[in-house]
């Protein structure tokens, strides 16, 4: 596997966009929890990620809703089924665990799948801070809370533009 990354500066602080064979893998942001050690994300080359940064961009304007980005994560079968649910929640939306749990046809799965969404290594693209507590509450988001409440914010406020599709899995 041969991996790059770059490091880009957005409004919930800079992001590090790894690409393993040329392909996004990872999106983090500065101490999320869970981000892997920076000797890992290979060699830096920016010039990978040109349309990973426009969407991201895009995005951070106000002018993408969805991301159309290939992508592949390293990661569980279960986990790959939550994080493609989680690519299904509308921006400016919201599910609970117990929701998406149902969703993806786990009803009784809403603490695994709380654990899968924490351990998405897309932050944004693929949109984990959409999911909230069965009471509609902020809780745990490995970009930290703040980053959780400026997201839904944004996305609540920003106006929609036009979608793009949804994204490629390659998982």
């Amino acid at each position: 596997m041969h991996r790059t990354h770059t490091v880009i500066d957005s409004p919930v602080g800079p992001l590090t966009l790894v690409a393993t064979d040329g392909t996004l893998s990872a999106v983090y942001m500065d101490k999320q929890r869970h981000r892997p050690a920076q000797e890992t994300f290979g060699t830096s080359d920016p010039s990978a990620f040109g349309r990973a940064v426009e969407q991201l961009e895009e995005y951070f304007a106000g002018e993408r809703t969805e991301f159309t980005l290939s992508f592949a994560a390293e990661g569980t079968g279960f986990q790959h089924t939550v994080w493609d649910a989680l690519c299904g929640i509308p921006y400016g939306r919201t599910l609970s665990y117990g929701q998406l749990a149902e969703r993806i046809g786990r009803p009784g799965a809403a603490r695994a799948v709380g654990l899968a969404n924490g351990r998405n290594p897309l932050s944004i693209v693929v949109p984990c801070h959409r999911v909230v507590g069965s009471t509609g509450s902020l809780t745990g988001y490995g970009g930290g809370i703040e980053r959780k409440r400026h997201l839904l914010d944004f996305e609540r406020g920003a106006r929609p533009a036009q979608a793009g599709g949804r994204p490629t899995t390659l998982w």
